[in-house]
């Protein structure tokens, strides 16, 4: 069964939605706004539902916001009925689009029918503010911009971003990335590390912190 989110400034709408969508074994969860939400969490869901006005982020611009993060389709909830709302969601990126008041019985079936016809090619990510590690195409992108790491440059990151919070020493980094195979030795992290943040600097983050006498961490939220 799906991993479903559903985003809604109402809470007995959320309640709603949750209860309804249980019954057919999927787990929800569930959120008031936007803003609680850590976009690395986002590749976790096999669909997301989108409320369009709520107080802090309407969900046009969180749409627009997360659809080149995301593959899983995207359902708005909204009250609004006029055609040309409905067709500018779906221009930005929405696939389907379900006004209020709805009966249970027909989002269990918008739900689960696009589950079942969803067909785009997943992609393997990691999703922080700003950056995005694509696992598949093995390349990093911040806020849609491709940096040019070399290999051992990009697997580096892509090892500490796995892990995300937790510190390593060079050594361990050597071993994860390059085993015993490796044509270099390990002190030559610092070197990759150094120039992997400078490429960093140059898109405006910097996702890798130097922990004094111990190593290195990936720290983006």
């Amino acid at each position: 069964m799906a991993n479903i989110l559903a985003i809604d400034d109402e809470i007995p709408i959320l309640e709603l939605i949750k209860s309804g969508l249980q019954k057919d074994g999927h787990t929800v969860s569930t959120y008031p706004s936007v803003s609680q939400i850590p976009l690395e969490y986002l590749n976790r869901y096999d669909l997301i539902m989108l409320d369009i006005m709520m107080p802090d982020t309407d969900g046009f611009t969180f749409c627009k916001k997360i659809r080149s993060l995301v593959d899983c389709p995207i359902l708005f909830l909204t009250a609004k009925t006029l055609e040309n709302d409905i067709t500018f969601g779906l221009g930005i990126g929405a696939d389907d689009y379900l006004t209020k008041p709805f009966r249970i019985a027909e989002l269990r079936a918008r739900v689960n029918a696009h589950l079942r016809r969803e067909t785009r090619e997943k992609h393997s990510t990691i999703v922080f503010e700003h950056i995005k590690v694509d696992l598949s195409a093995k390349e990093i992108r911040v806020d849609d911009c491709p940096v040019p790491f070399t290999k051992s440059e990009y697997l580096i990151c892509e090892y500490l971003a796995n892990n995300k919070g937790q510190v390593f020493s060079k050594e361990q980094i050597y071993e994860a990335v390059f085993s015993i195979d490796g044509d270099s030795d390990n002190s030559t992290i610092s070197t990759h590390i150094k120039n992997v943040r400078a490429k960093f600097n140059k898109m405006g983050v910097q996702p890798i912190i130097t922990v004094w006498g111990i190593g290195y961490k990936w720290e983006q939220r």
